[in-house]
């Protein structure tokens, strides 16, 4: 699938501290097409990026890599100077809604933002700044975006992805990485996984990529992982029953949940009596998806559904 990312895909970095140099690594030893890093005070430099590979990673390339990564002072020289279609951010919380922004008003038409912790009110400053404008922001508080043996954009393992037909769309960095991995020991590689974050303000929701999904040749079934709070996967539930004619498995986290408390993510709380994972497990299976009961059965509530539906 390559609505996303792909082999094209040429990647910003925003944010070149320890984190951010770290993953950048990480995503250059599996393939990924990183051009330039953006580093307020540190442009006219390069920073040197060199090892072994990803195995798993983009076939044929060297067993080793050796990368010189420009530095920029802004996004716009970034672009500017490297054709980068693509950004992921590292900047730490209190300035990673401006980095979003500033790689918006750049024309950057992809934005996968890692950061945790961004206040509410940044977010939501942000995301009436991307209104009208040709960007897609994934995140924040997200593992990224991967199409297996294409590009990797986030801080998912990159050894677990096979390449397959099956897309993965998670609120959990965590669960996404066990859907994965079940899925590739059973032998369904995924076409890509995206991790939407687990803040109660984002960029792309489960009805933005299961769009994407369903329009996609290649993909052929769908795994949706959620979580209690909010009402993302309700929403996801009505436009399955409404317009997926691929198979969906599911699993929503937080069965055992108690009310008024948040679980891990920001936007993981059950408030008011809403938001509770039996009230999304009921509207998913009335949209017919196969939910797993437990996080062990993701791979075989992919299998069952797509037995179901004759392509397995």
């Amino acid at each position: 699938m390559s609505r996303f990312v792909d082999i094209h895909t040429r990647v910003l970095v925003q944010g070149l501290g320890k984190v951010g140099q770290f993953h950048s690594d990480r995503a250059i030893a599996y393939g990924t097409n990183m051009v330039g890093a953006v580093h307020p005070g540190r442009g006219g430099s390069h920073h040197r990026f060199e090892g072994e590979s990803d195995a798993s990673g983009v076939p044929g390339r060297p067993a080793r890599y050796a990368v010189d990564l420009p530095v920029y002072d802004t996004v716009r020289e970034a672009v500017a100077a490297t054709g980068a279609n693509a950004s992921v951010i590292y900047v730490p919380p209190a300035g990673a809604a401006d980095a979003i922004m500033e790689a918006a008003e750049a024309g950057i038409p992809l934005i996968v933002c890692i950061t945790e912790g961004i206040p509410v009110q940044d977010m939501v400053r942000a995301k009436r700044y991307l209104q009208g404008k040709a960007t897609r922001l994934i995140g924040p508080n997200c593992p990224g975006v991967i199409t297996p043996q294409q590009c990797k954009i986030g801080i998912m393992p990159g050894y677990i992805h096979r390449p397959g037909r099956v897309g993965v769309v998670s609120r959990s960095g965590t669960l996404t990485y066990e859907a994965v991995k079940q899925l590739s020991d059973v032998g369904l590689g995924q076409t890509t996984a995206v991790g939407i974050g687990g803040d109660p303000v984002n960029g792309t929701n489960f009805v933005d990529v299961l769009a994407e999904f369903q329009a996609d040749p290649e993909t052929e079934a769908v795994i949706l992982i959620g979580e209690i709070g909010g009402s993302a996967e309700e929403d996801a539930a009505a436009w399955i029953e409404k317009h997926m004619t691929k198979p969906v498995a599911g699993f929503i986290a937080g069965t055992t949940a108690p009310p008024g408390k948040r679980m891990g993510h920001a936007g993981a709380i059950i408030s008011g009596g809403q938001g509770t994972a039996a009230e999304k497990i009921a509207a998913l299976e009335a949209a017919g998806v196969v939910v797993a009961p437990t996080p062990t059965d993701m791979a075989a509530a992919v299998q069952q559904a797509m037995r179901q539906a004759g392509i397995l």
